[in-house]
């Protein structure tokens, strides 16, 4: 056999990358009894924009691409680790105040921003390491689409998950709408991507979009499940189930009354994403990529089918429904950030075009 070259290449795309708001790390590997395994890392790459619950800017989605590219090339990696800054979200999708004040309306600049998010979403699909998806808060819209684009979710219960598209403007087909029927099956994917009513993490891991699920909130010095929703299984007077779903009534008050009194913990998620890269750390390193090439392959196959249409579109849309939408959420009011849905149909009906006027009239309208 060959003895090992004196020196090895270097297969990055660019040496000294620089990760724009997004920082990477290794940390050390651990034995499932704990132990630190020298010259051995888990790469930790974190989406750092917590002020905007970590929704990612242009540049952003570089970094997230040569991150993972350095995490999958580097040889002394077991595992990547996908997460979020803070305690609030995971990732909210793309960076809507970019989207409103560069991207509305100028459908070429979308379109080159979409080649990189396709390449993002492709990048994370293509990592030679098995990849965990740490959800510490809030996985909506696109932040839902690179989640689930990761081989592992392991979540924090406080957590909700959800799709943003036809409320906002856009559709959501930077992924959800590829991985979501594959995931959870068709009829529970049409009502997340059409309906985008957000849900637990409770219903997250009861549809088996997670691995794992742990507790954050501590009151007391002790951990809590999440007080806000239905932690037990059990079905309603028409038979559905509960689980996960939003109390009501005087349990939503105690709920809250808890809430109040608690402080939100991370270490058990932390916990439980080191167990997992320790499970992952004593299994043969080129039968684990082999087996997650294969069981990625519906997603891809899905994915790849789509993505480049899904560009298309999406970046004509910039001169409709998602100029309006994406301006509505920018600009509105906290409390109405969502365009006058029946003026806009009862318009369309009428026969009008995506005029000026029409796009002033269904704006929520200013305090």
């Amino acid at each position: 056999m060959n003895s090992t070259p004196k020196q090895l290449n270097n297969h990055d795309l660019c040496d000294g990358a620089v990760y724009p708001g997004v920082r990477y790390e290794k940390r050390p590997a651990r034995t499932p009894d704990g132990k630190v395994v020298d010259g051995l890392y888990n790469a930790w790459i974190w989406l750092d924009n917590p002020t905007q619950f970590n929704s990612y800017t242009t540049d952003m989605v570089k970094g997230v691409i040569l991150a993972f590219r350095a995490a999958s090339n580097a040889r002394d990696v077991n595992a990547v680790v996908f997460t979020g800054v803070g305690d609030k979200a995971f990732c909210t999708g793309g960076n809507t105040k970019e989207y409103a004040e560069y991207y509305a309306g100028h459908p070429q600049e979308y379109r080159q921003y979409m080649r990189l998010f396709n390449d993002m979403v492709s990048t994370i699909l293509a990592c030679d390491k098995p990849v965990i998806c740490r959800v510490n808060g809030m996985r909506i819209g696109g932040g839902q689409e690179i989640g689930m684009a990761c081989d592992f979710t392991v979540t924090q219960d406080l957590a909700r998950y959800g799709q943003a598209g036809p409320k906002h403007g856009s559709a959501p087909i930077g992924g959800s709408t590829d991985f979501l029927p594959v995931i959870i099956g068709a009829e529970r994917a049409m009502a997340a991507c059409v309906l985008c009513e957000p849900f637990s993490a409770h219903e997250a891991y009861y549809m088996g979009m997670v691995t794992a699920i742990v507790p954050a909130l501590k009151v007391d010095g002790k951990y809590i499940a999440n007080p806000l929703v239905e932690t037990t299984l059990a079905t309603d007077e028409f038979g559905r189930i509960t689980f996960g779903k939003p109390k009501t009534g005087e349990s939503l008050a105690q709920g809250k009354a808890l809430m109040a009194k608690g402080t939100v913990d991370l270490a058990a998620l932390d916990e439980k994403i080191e167990e997992l890269c320790a499970k992952l750390l004593m299994t043969f390193p080129d039968c684990t990529t082999k087996s997650l090439e294969e069981l990625r392959k519906p997603k891809l196959d899905a994915w790849n089918r789509n993505k480049e249409n899904s560009r298309a579109w999406l970046a004509l849309n910039m001169m409709t429904e998602a100029r309006s939408g994406f301006i509505a959420f920018n600009e509105g009011p906290k409390n109405d950030r969502e365009i006058d849905f029946i003026a806009l149909r009862k318009a369309i009906a009428a026969g009008a075009g995506w005029t000026e006027e029409l796009h002033l009239s269904i704006q929520p309208k200013k305090a």
